[in-house]
């Protein structure tokens, strides 16, 4: 079998065949509660009707998507996942010039530059604390047809401005160019709503939003996400772009639960809430600073074999030196319930020769 290097976290397939044991993970960024029990209760009920295709068009779930959205129904594409509407999108825009930041998760040029894009980098520099600015609105021009944000980023979890976010959107209008905005980590944000771009949807054909239910539901297993864009011009495209019956039965099933299952959100955003500043404390202790992340990721640099350490011990973090624009040393690590991070802090402090 050929070896596959894997460009992202959460390999515990390989830790597994490896060890011969789970390990604990925390280089995958998703709600600290796991996936909840009514989603699992609809996944198990739905194995009855698995005999049949799922609706292509996905209705019950866009008409689910929309209630909670506030957007009408015909605005929204549901995929497998978030990656592969990334795909579709690049394979249904007529290929030419596309401007990602750097560092940020890789699929972006991935998907783009496999179906002949040319790839142009904004970097996001260290100094300015990874912090996008009014720097990049020069370099949208007339050969750019496509312009990917994350927000917030990842793996910084850093945020933008948002009246620097509508002067990107305003460019991208006046050079006919599309922005494409991903925001998977929105929902853990202490403060979603003001940093949501979904209120210009209306007045913007130019923009595409990013979902998921990967990380704020637990199911990244599962495989669902969904985008939303006031073009249905664009919307018809990207069901041509691709097989179809990209969304299981059970996908769409698991996916109206989720949404129904509003106590699980916020649970996992409490963990979140007071675990973060936990984790950011016990790191400083470490002599680990700056740590950013506004999301229920960290990101911070300490010494270059960490993840080979912590590996040894049974921890997965993520080491994000092949992320575009960082070097050697830089990681990004999921917040997980306070018992899983005590563990992690308490690896750290013997292989950093801090143990108190």
């Amino acid at each position: 079998m050929t070896d596959t290097t894997l460009t992202h976290g959460g390999d515990w397939a390989g830790y597994e065949l490896e060890y011969g044991k789970a390990p604990l993970d925390f280089s995958m960024n998703v709600n600290p509660m796991g996936m909840s029990m009514h989603v699992r209760y609809a996944i198990s009920k739905a194995t009855d009707k698995a005999y049949r295709y799922p609706d292509p068009l996905c209705r019950k779930l866009r008409k689910k998507i929309s209630e909670c959205e506030s957007v009408p129904d015909d605005w929204i594409f549901c995929g497998n996942g978030a990656a592969d509407i990334i795909f579709r999108l690049a394979q249904a825009l007529v290929p030419k010039k596309v401007l990602v930041t750097a560092p940020t998760f890789s699929e972006y040029e991935t998907a783009f530059q496999g179906y002949g894009w040319e790839i142009t980098h904004h970097y996001l520099k260290e100094e300015d604390g990874f912090r996008l600015d009014a720097s990049i609105l020069e370099e949208i021009d007339g050969n750019t047809n496509a312009v990917f944000l994350c927000e917030p980023n990842n793996p910084t979890g850093v945020t933008s401005d948002r009246e620097l976010l509508v002067q990107i959107l305003q460019r991208c209008q006046e050079m006919n160019t599309m922005l494409i905005v991903d925001e998977c980590f929105n929902g853990f944000l202490e403060k979603p709503k003001e940093h949501t771009m979904i209120d210009y949807l209306a007045d913007h054909e130019n923009l595409v939003i990013l979902k998921a239910f990967t990380k704020l539901y637990g199911m990244a297993g599962v495989r669902l996400g969904y985008c939303l864009c006031s073009n249905k011009t664009l919307i018809d495209v990207l069901y041509a772009a691709g097989a179809p019956w990209n969304v299981s039965l059970l996908a769409q099933e698991a996916g109206i639960a989720a949404l129904e299952d509003i106590h699980h959100v916020r649970r996992g955003r409490e963990v979140i809430k007071t675990e973060r500043p936990y984790l950011v404390t016990e790191l400083h202790k470490l002599g680990i600073d700056p740590v950013y992340g506004e999301a229920n990721y960290l990101f911070f640099k300490s010494e270059p074999d960490l993840s080979e350490k912590l590996r040894a011990e049974g921890i997965l973090i993520r080491n994000c030196n092949n992320y575009n624009g960082l070097d050697e040393g830089w990681y990004r690590i999921a917040i997980r319930n306070y018992k899983e991070n005590q563990k992690l802090i308490e690896a750290m402090q013997r292989i950093l020769g801090q143990q108190p």
